[in-house]
């Protein structure tokens, strides 16, 4: 059986119509061979989302956008397809959003929620809107802002209480405070100005001092050099003999005093007994006596042998009167 040309022309138009179709659904994402599993969302605005572009969770493409479409006739939101290239559980709290990244096509996110019941093809996700490059940037700003804010804070804190300080006493007592700072300064150029300062004096006479000792340099070294010698004598010295010489010197004379003092010896018994002491002046008394009698009547004890009679006078009874003292030795 024969084939004729048109039959063969539209045989090859029919299949390259569905080639042509099927090409296009493949690249809008649309997988005409294999009926996978399809999700749901629901957005207000989709910016600049388009066809074929990935849904991710975690940052891993999970799917594509399939189709998208109105809701209703007034657009009060567009209904997006999501088909799922893998077999994954999504909790049925989970919620979609779109990223608009700076760079590169929007994409859908899933965060997934903590349910335990996951969604089944034909459910619809839980959707919110992302403030996308913007809400991106406020987050990262909002950390320094808060740093920023409270810096400023601090500062402002710090300028009212130094208001707070700067009262008009407060700035009585800085001006008073730096007029006297004033004063001290042109005290001290005063006193650091001129050769005739009080300073300058002091280092004149500071520097006549150190010529005079340069001057005296070799007398002042033979002083230092007698000081030396006198004292490398002192240490030749045995000067703990002398000191147990002394100490010995010392310790005999206080037994010689301990002796005198003490009642047993023969000087302390003269010094302590006040009999003995009356008996011995009443002998000196009577020897006193006696020796003025021989002198007053020598005629008493030498008559009979000299002139040839006899005293006929008493004795003394107390020490003759003296016209003159005997003289005292030195």
């Amino acid at each position: 059986m024969k084939i004729s040309n048109e039959t063969k022309v539209g045989i090859l138009t029919v299949v390259a119509i569905t080639l042509l179709i099927i090409g296009f659904n493949f690249l809008k994402g649309k997988d005409v061979f294999n009926k996978r599993k399809k999700i749901y969302a629901i957005f207000s605005d989709l910016g600049s989302l388009q066809k074929s572009n990935d849904v991710k969770i975690n940052g891993l493409p999970i799917g594509k956008v399939y189709d998208y479409n109105a809701k209703d006739k007034d657009v009060t939101g567009i209904v997006v397809t999501i088909t799922l290239n893998i077999d994954v559980n999504i909790p049925d709290n989970s919620e979609a959003y779109i990223s608009a990244p700076l760079v590169g096509s929007s994409y859908i996110i899933i965060e997934k929620g903590n349910s335990r019941k996951s969604l089944k093809a034909g459910d619809t996700l839980e959707t919110r809107t992302d403030n996308g490059l913007l809400g991106d940037m406020k987050a990262q700003l909002n950390p320094t802002l808060m740093k920023v804010r409270s810096a400023i804070d601090s500062i402002t804190s710090v300028f009212k209480n130094i208001n707070k300080l700067l009262n008009s006493d407060t700035k009585d007592n800085l001006q008073h405070t730096i007029a006297n700072l004033n004063d001290a300064s042109n005290s001290l150029k005063i006193l650091l100005g001129s050769e005739t300062s009080p300073l300058m004096k002091s280092l004149n006479n500071f520097n006549s001092i150190s010529e005079n000792i340069k001057k005296n340099n070799d007398s002042i070294t033979a002083v230092i050099s007698n000081a030396k010698k006198l004292t490398e004598k002192l240490s030749n010295l045995d000067l703990q003999q002398t000191i147990d010489s002394v100490h010995s010197v010392l310790t005999t004379l206080k037994a010689t005093l301990n002796k005198i003092t003490s009642k047993d010896g023969t000087i302390g018994a003269l010094i302590n007994n006040k009999e003995l002491y009356n008996k011995l002046n009443e002998a000196v008394l009577s020897a006193e006596i006696l020796m003025d009698d021989i002198r007053v009547h020598p005629k008493r004890y030498l008559g009979n042998m000299i002139f040839n009679r006899k005293d006929r006078t008493g004795p003394l009874t107390s020490p003759a009167i003296k016209d003159t003292l005997p003289s005292k030795s030195n």
